[in-house]
């Protein structure tokens, strides 16, 4: 069964910074691409980021590109997001899921951010 546990957010004030993290179970997780998504409270999921399996290929949306840095660390299972200079705009609700699915299976991590 696919377990991704999202964790790492929080208030955070405008301008700043958070490291998300996502740890995975259940399969094989060097083996998938990955991805950060989010949804904004009465909306729908928004990409974010995604990963190729071995960390060799980042993509970005382009409201994030050039404040946000996936990475992940294939030996601990772990998916990352950091993300830096951080707007109210990017407050939500941030997932990660494999590339493959359709939607994530965790509960999410909270990320506020005020003006």
């Amino acid at each position: 069964q696919v377990q991704l546990v999202e964790s790492g957010g929080g208030l955070v004030q405008f301008g700043g910074s958070l490291r998300l993290s996502c740890a995975a179970s259940g399969f094989n997780f060097s083996r998938y691409s990955m991805a950060w998504v989010r949804r904004v409270s009465g909306k729908g999921l928004e990409w974010v980021s995604s990963i190729s399996a071995y960390g060799d290929f980042k993509s970005y949306s382009g409201s994030v590109k050039g404040r946000f840095t996936i990475s992940r660390d294939n030996a601990k299972n772990t998916l990352n997001l950091q993300m830096n200079s951080l707007s109210p705009e990017d407050t939500a609700v941030y997932y990660c899921k494999r590339n493959a699915d359709l939607e994530p299976p965790g509960q999410g991590t909270q990320v506020t951010v005020s003006s």
